[in-house]
């Protein structure tokens, strides 16, 4: 039986705090901790829309950033001084979105229970399309178009830190095989290659790549055992979007640009690519195929696991897996 359910000691879940890296103060290479706060910051460096900004924070495990009081604005605004320095205003998770005028943080706090600091004369909604809200490297706010694009703040307290042992991450529902020593997640939000790929970044991970037949073993079985939703809105079923491509007319490659290794019999129906279709995917039967790039469909991504201190001890039960893989 695959994805036989992991039984972890009862005192890994006891230390999952330590092993999580609380006692660490670690939450993602991308992020810096500020103990005045005991939080997790990142700024993001693309510049994107609010609702965006709001969108990746919650991709990353994090939330969009605001100040919830004074002396976490003076440690942010210090962090940001320092790595941003020209960078003059961020978004802040601040809008009156809902119901205008009543502005509100992304978590629904009001502007009672959080740090405020109005430019003089705003919020005024401009030509009636304000909603949205920067912040100055002086603390201060203005309401602005939602549509534009800047860059933005995302943050994960250390109270709320949980980890995913096995794959030594972020809890985001990966499952760990024995067989390959990586990490898998099915994810069941239809996207096309690129968005899944992108979507993949954002969790640390990366596009699958099938390196021989028990990691496709492996897959099929996580795909048959992965609960998924029923989708109204057409999408190619028993189609996978894998990490591999020939988007560059130079033969089929990994997303890190190494040669894929196949022979026939690893693609469906023992037959080469062939046609226009520059994206790979793998088919329900865990053979290889070449799709469009533009095709929405399920992907599966994968995480190296680099750091644990000790081996741990993972037993199996008999049961089939039903838990985590699942958006």
């Amino acid at each position: 039986m695959f994805l036989k359910t992991l039984l972890v000691l009862l005192i890994v879940n006891l230390v999952s705090d330590s092993y999580g890296q609380k006692d660490k103060k670690f939450f993602r290479k991308d992020y810096t901790y500020i103990d005045t706060t005991q939080t997790f910051y990142k700024i993001n460096s693309i510049p994107s829309t609010w609702a965006d900004a709001k969108r990746i924070c919650a991709l990353e495990g994090a939330i969009f950033w605001h100040p919830d009081n004074e002396v976490e604005l003076n440690a942010v605004l210090e962090f940001w001084k320092r790595t941003k320095p020209n960078i003059p205003f961020l978004w802040s998770a601040f809008s009156d979105i809902l119901v205008e005028g009543r502005f509100v943080t992304v978590e629904g706090k009001s502007s009672s229970d959080v740090y405020t600091n109005w430019q003089h004369g705003t919020p005024d909604n401009y030509q009636g399309n304000e909603d949205c809200t920067h912040i100055s490297t002086v603390g201060d706010m203005n309401d602005y178009r939602c549509d534009s694009k800047a860059l933005f703040i995302c943050k994960k307290s250390l109270q709320s830190l949980e980890w995913n042992l096995e794959c030594d991450m972020p809890h985001f529902g990966y499952i760990f095989s024995y067989t390959t020593g990586k990490c898998y997640k099915l994810h069941t939000t239809p996207l096309n290659w690129t968005e899944a790929n992108d979507r993949c970044q954002l969790e640390q991970s990366s596009l699958a790549v099938i390196n021989d037949r028990l990691e496709a073993e492996f897959l099929v079985k996580l795909t048959e055992s992965t609960p998924k939703p029923r989708l109204k809105k057409k999408y190619q079923r028993g189609i996978y979007h894998l990490g591999f491509h020939n988007r560059l007319n130079e033969g089929w490659q990994t997303i890190t640009g190494k040669p894929l290794k196949t022979v026939n019999e690893d693609w469906f129906d023992n037959y080469q690519p062939d046609g226009e279709d520059e994206c790979g995917a793998m088919f329900f039967n865990g053979r290889l195929i070449n799709t469009d790039c533009d095709m929405k469909s399920f992907f599966i991504c994968q995480h190296e696991v680099e750091n644990l201190d000790e081996p741990i001890d993972i037993r199996l039960s008999s049961q089939p897996y039903v838990g985590g893989g699942v958006d």
